[in-house]
């Protein structure tokens, strides 16, 4: 089974898979593109590199049994795709606690109260296949365990039921 744990920066995906407890191997993807340059350029604008989906893809294709976090994990292919949800309130506060600049931490709080990372996970693996998880007034721990319920086919897909447009 290959389980994706993504959505916007600061909505807690690290955080949650450090605390799972599975047989799956968690993979940090963010780590691996760094560590086995997996890019393909920079974008000046954001002062980051540009991942190359296709050389993650490769580098994953004989893994089975894993679970992948990361704010582009839906872009991989994937059994069951996890999309946490903070609020964008939230999402900009952690980004500027953990030394993002101002613009990078709007921009971000912005693509999550537009649904971004949801639509795009819909997108490529049908709603079927996307559960949503809101984790803006809970625990790591409490994340940690609804991770856990999607890979134990304990909790039904739930795409599009967080919702900040209030935000907006």
């Amino acid at each position: 089974m290959r389980v994706a744990v993504t959505g916007t920066p600061g909505t807690g995906k690290t955080t949650a898979t450090e605390r799972l407890e599975t047989d799956l191997d968690v993979i940090h993807l963010n780590d691996v593109i760094t560590r086995e340059g997996l890019t393909q350029g920079t974008d000046d604008d954001r002062d980051s590199e540009i991942a190359d989906i296709d050389a993650v893809e490769a580098w994953l294709d004989d893994r089975d049994d894993v679970l992948v976090e990361s704010h582009l994990a839906h872009h991989l292919q994937m059994d069951r795709v996890v999309v946490l949800r903070c609020h964008p309130e939230t999402v900009e506060r952690r980004l500027g606690e953990r030394g993002e600049n101002e613009e990078s931490a709007a921009e971000n709080a912005e693509s999550e109260a537009l649904d971004v990372i949801l639509v795009e996970a819909v997108d490529e693996h049908g709603s079927e296949s996307v559960y949503e998880i809101e984790t803006t007034d809970r625990s790591p721990e409490e994340v940690a365990g609804e991770i856990e319920a999607v890979i134990d086919g304990d909790r039904e897909p739930s795409a599009g039921t967080v919702s900040y447009v209030e935000y907006l």
